[in-house]
Parts: structure tokens; C-alpha cells; sequence
């Protein structure tokens, strides 16, 4: 099996591939030791020939691929395209477009949540997927010929899932609702890295506003040593360390050094007097200039209202068959309990056709859920009435 290495015979398979109205595309990368991912390798198909390409070849410029990537007139199709777009933003500062996802796809034609590769190979083409060199170290030389076939089997499947979604999605006249999704993943923002914003990442509420700046501050100072040095975010320091920092707010290097989540060694090292001009920056910090301080209960009051909005929602997903993820996360639950405009997806387009509009009448009364022959259906519900006097229709 023949692997790409020089730019020449990149040219030519990009020049070949650009004349069709779709590629495949895929890569395998390794970012265990690293912030950025290190590219190891790309496979891109068209309709009848695919070509694996070595982006750590010595006599190789990916240039004519990332031209094929950001020409407008062939669709790009992944799947899972997320950590793939990223790799080209930053290798290539390019986004792929137009751009085609299956695994969106797959989830607006009823396969479910974040389906697996694997399963809708299986499913559609009624391959099994050899799985036996997943974990594949992609930056040792020379690949193994199985190597590579699992490589390029990632793209040679993935022509006839997309094939067999994009009429799916034509039939149903549900492809407007993953343009909607492509638009995000093709939005230049969506790969913006404001280290003011790594503070989201940590699974923590802080518990006062001085607590938030500080771990604004901690956060954004990690992500900067990472990125420069191009280490993982837990090798700088590690999420409880921050957590524990924001917390007490240490002034000193003497006060770092009684943390328990900090180690001696950073307390002693060069990078502790960045920490505490983190921590002195946050607490200085005008508390005006800072985000909404996250409730310690998020759903403030609202539990039972967002129990009964997770029921209305996998009812509405069931009906329509979409991953329930695609309509309304937990989090757009919480905000339509507390507030009949709130700014998320479920309550706009497509998404408020499936359930939004009944999201609301539930909340208001105007809808009630009950069971129905030992299931739960959702019924109209006049004002006074009981909700057994009221006869069952399916969701909407």
C-alpha cells in the first residue's frame, strides 16, 4: 500500500479528488504528551480512490491538501468532526467547508447519541470494523500494512454512511437541521481559544466572586504555559491544585507551599510566582468586569419542573427519532425552567417545532404528562380540568 510523502504526488491526488463533489476525510493523531496535537496521518477518499498521506514525511507540504479543505466546491465529510477541524485550524488555519458530519447525521436519523463509528458501519454497510489497531502509536515508522488498512477503512466506509444519510436526510427533508449544526462546526469561533475561558473546563461552582476571578485568572495563566510550552494542561498544574489555590488565595510562596494539592517542587519552582500574580490579579479583579457567578443549584427551585421537561424531551426524541443530545441538553432544560426566553437551541427553529413549544405548555399548565397503557404520554390540559379528563395525544 502506497503512502504519500512528497508534495508532488499530493498535487496530484488533490487535483484528482477536487474534480468530485465529495471526499472523505479523516486522521489519526496522538496529543497524550502534548497541548497542540501532533498530525500523524490523513486519509482522504473520493467516490471510487483513497489516498493516505504522511504529514511527518521529511519532503511532504500539506499546502495542496488544505487547499482541498477550503475549496468551497467539494463537501467534506467526517465523522465526529470536531478534533479533526482542529488539527487543520491550527496546522493548516483552515476550516473545511462545506462541511458534512455523520455523526450529526446519524443522530437526526434516529442512531442514537454520539453513535460510534464502528456501529453505524455495521448497521448501514454490514462491515465489522477490524478494531484491533485502535491504539496504534500513529507516529512510529515504518506502519504496518493492517495499520494502514484500519487507517483507510476509516474513510472508504465512511463513503457509503454518507451516501446512505445524505438520502435519509432527503427523504425525511431533515437536512436543513444539520446545516444548522455544520454552521457551528464551520464557525471560526467555535475553535477560538480565549484562555480567559479554560476557567469553563473545571467542574467546580465557586463559592464568591473573588473565588471566580482568581480561578478566571489561574485558569487563563495554565492555558497560556501550556500552550507556550506545549505540554498538557494537568503537567503546568492540575485542576484540583487550581481548585484548591482559587480557595484559599495564597499571597505568599510560604502559603503555596501548605497547599495539599500543590507539590513542593512547583511551590519552589520559577512558575509559583506566576501563580501568585494570578492570585493577586483576581483579587483585584472589578467584580463588574466578571461573569454571572454559576448557582450553587443550578435549576434554583426548578428540579421538579426540569424532571418533568427530561421525560417531556425523551418522549419528543422517541417520537420524531432524534438523540434526545441534539434537541435540548440538561443545561437548556434548567434554563427553560426559569425562563420562557431563554437563549438556547431548544427554543428556536426546528428544535422548538419537536419540543420547545411543548416544553412550555407543560411548564405552564397547558400540557400535562400521564400514563397511557403503562406509558408516559403527554396530554392537553384545560384550565380546571384534571389531567385524566383530558384524552391523550402523542408529543409534538
Amino acid at each position: 500500500m502506497r503512502i504519500i510523502t512528497t508534495t508532488q504526488a499530493l498535487a496530484d491526488a488533490c487535483q484528482e479528488l477536487s474534480a468530485h463533489p465529495f471526499v472523505t476525510v479523516d486522521t489519526e493523531f496522538k496529543r497524550e504528551t502534548t497541548y497542540w496535537p501532533e498530525l500523524c496521518l490523513i486519509q482522504v477518499a473520493g467516490p471510487e480512490r483513497q489516498y493516505i498521506i504522511d504529514p511527518l514525511a521529511r519532503q511532504i507540504d500539506l499546502g495542496p491538501f488544505f487547499a482541498l479543505m477550503d475549496d468551497e466546491r467539494v463537501l467534506k465529510v467526517f465523522h465526529a468532526a470536531r478534533q479533526d477541524i482542529e488539527i487543520m485550524v491550527h496546522r493548516g488555519g483552515v476550516i473545511p467547508r462545506p462541511l458534512f458530519d455523520t455523526q450529526v447525521a446519524a443522530m437526526v436519523c434516529g442512531f442514537g447519541e454520539a453513535v460510534s463509528y464502528e456501529n453505524i458501519v455495521r448497521h448501514i454497510t454490514g462491515h465489522r470494523v477490524d478494531k484491533s489497531s485502535r491504539f496504534t502509536d500513529w507516529a512510529h515508522r515504518p506502519l504496518s500494512d493492517r495499520q494502514l488498512q484500519y487507517a483507510l477503512s476509516d474513510v472508504t466506509h465512511l463513503r457509503d454512511v454518507y451516501r446512505k444519510l445524505a438520502a435519509e436526510l432527503d427523504r425525511t427533508g431533515r437536512g436543513t437541521w444539520v446545516a444548522e449544526e455544520m454552521a457551528v462546526l464551520e464557525s471560526p469561533e467555535t475553535y477560538r481559544l480565549d484562555p480567559r475561558e479554560a476557567w469553563r473546563r473545571l467542574k467546580v461552582r465557586p463559592r464568591s466572586r473573588e473565588m471566580l476571578a482568581v480561578l478566571i485568572e489561574l485558569a487563563a495563566w495554565r492555558e497560556t504555559e501550556a500552550q507556550q510550552r506545549n505540554v498538557p494542561r494537568n503537567r503546568v498544574l492540575r485542576d484540583d491544585a487550581l481548585v484548591e489555590i482559587a480557595t484559599q488565595r495564597p499571597t505568599r510562596e510560604g502559603d503555596l507551599k501548605r497547599l495539599r494539592a500543590v507539590s513542593k517542587n512547583f511551590a519552589s519552582s520559577q512558575h509559583a510566582q506566576g501563580v501568585l500574580e494570578a492570585v493577586h490579579r483576581g483579587k483585584a479583579a472589578d467584580p463588574a468586569s466578571l461573569p454571572e457567578l454559576p448557582d450553587e443549584q443550578p435549576v434554583n427551585g426548578h428540579g421538579a419542573i426540569v424532571e418533568m421537561l427530561k421525560v417531556a424531551l425523551r418522549l419528543a426524541s422517541e417520537r420524531h427519532q432524534v438523540a434526545p443530545k441534539l434537541i435540548a441538553t440538561v443545561s437548556d432544560l434548567e434554563r427553560i425552567a426559569a425562563d420562557d426566553d431563554a437563549d438556547v437551541p431548544a427554543l428556536r427553529g426546528w428544535r422548538r417545532e419537536l419540543f420547545g413549544e411543548s416544553a412550555l405548555a407543560l411548564k405552564h399548565g397547558r400540557k400535562a404528562l400521564t400514563l397511557e397503557k403503562g406509558e408516559a404520554v403527554l396530554i392537553p390540559r384545560e384550565p380546571g380540568r384534571s389531567p385524566g379528563a383530558a384524552v391523550a395525544e402523542p408529543v409534538k
